[in-house]
């Protein structure tokens, strides 16, 4: 599908922050961003795996490497840049990780976040806050049903709990300092939130994580262990996630108040599928993986968990452009071409995908 209203124009020259820029999302989002000729700025941790898919793109804007728990350092940081608009994505984005040490989860993905909307608020020119958190934000109650933006927040491990922290940190400060009801009379800023499924794509390569994990293992020619194979995830193209975050953030910067709240972008119900199918689905695309099933893993993780994207797909006319298929075919595409052919698709795709979503 396609006829995405996502508009370049609305883009152009615009101050642009992006907190986790040197990320998996962050920097697919800043390579986008910069093709709509936007001035993007980015603020992260300096990029910790090798390679990483920002240091491989070479794309030319200021970063700044600032931790978001330095609440004096990212207040002037931020100032000091003017952004127009942040796309916060800054997070320690691992569950695993999260058991390993739980505070440095907490204080990055909680206290972070707040430190992010409480610099804000000095930033006269600052329209909008686009606060990204996760699908995990949920209190998972391992049913069938897809879930909604106004169900209720949780988190059975500290990553997941931490997401559900900050999403009401966000609500908190949209209340009590950036209220849409005082919009355009008391302050300028609207904030809302966006919450997305298992995104994949080309360039992530996080460790401990399902695609990153497959990928690495092709490369190196060994055989991966597939942990909760079983498991149920709404898997969706690093592309289609993006393209939600830009739907909604035209709408805050265009002023239109009723868009500053919380929002879903999930993959449709044809891509919530099991770890081991996806599995076997890369497989058939690059018969190289080679895999075996790990059941020994002690800690919890979610075995189901949907996203209702029913808000945007009526409000924001916003769906996935890829299905699983193509999700996976795309994903591919990048790894291969980056292992067998030394190339960098990045840009390819993203303009593949303009032309797809305005079909």
């Amino acid at each position: 599908m396609g006829n995405l209203e996502l508009d370049a124009a609305c883009w152009k020259n615009k101050r642009v922050l992006i907190t986790g820029h040197t990320g998996f999302k962050g920097s697919w989002l800043a390579n986008w961003l910069l093709q709509y000729g936007a001035k993007v700025t980015g603020l992260s941790l300096e990029p910790v795996f090798e390679p990483n898919h920002f240091d491989l793109l070479k794309l030319e804007m200021d970063s700044h490497f600032v931790d978001i728990r330095d609440e004096a350092k990212l207040a002037v940081t931020i100032k000091a840049i003017r952004p127009e608009i942040i796309f916060h994505l800054a997070a320690q984005s691992l569950v695993r990780d999260s058991y390993h040490d739980p505070l440095a989860t907490f204080n990055t993905n909680v206290l972070g976040t707040a430190n992010i909307l409480q610099a804000s608020r000095a930033v006269e020119d600052l329209k909008a806050v686009l606060v990204i958190t996760s699908d995990k934000c949920y209190e998972n109650k391992e049913w069938s049903f897809a879930y909604r933006e106004n169900d209720e927040m949780g988190g059975y491990d500290p990553y997941s709990a931490s997401k559900g922290c900050a999403e009401l940190v966000a609500a908190s400060f949209r209340n009590s300092f950036f209220n849409v009801e005082r919009y355009g009379t008391q302050h300028q800023t609207l904030i809302a939130t966006a919450r997305a499924g298992n995104v994949l794509g080309g360039g992530d390569w996080a460790k401990d994580r399902l695609m990153p994990d497959l990928f690495r293992a092709i490369g190196a020619r060994k055989t991966v262990r597939i942990r909760n194979p079983q498991a149920v995830r709404p898997w969706q193209h690093v592309l289609d996630c993006l393209s939600g975050y830009l739907c909604l953030a035209q709408k805050l910067m265009q002023g239109e108040k009723q868009f500053a709240q919380a929002w879903n972008f999930g993959p449709s119900y044809q891509s919530v599928i099991s770890v081991l199918d996806a599995v076997k689905c890369i497989k058939k695309h690059w018969p190289s993986l080679q895999y075996e099933i790990d059941s020994s893993s002690a800690l919890h993780e979610a075995q189901l968990l949907v996203l209702d994207s029913t808000k945007a797909n009526r409000f924001l006319q916003w769906h996935n452009c890829l299905d699983f298929s193509d999700a996976i075919a795309w994903t591919v595409e990048w790894y291969r071409d980056y292992f067998e052919n030394k190339k960098i698709i990045t840009n390819a795709q993203i303009q593949r995908y303009i032309k797809v979503a305005a079909t």
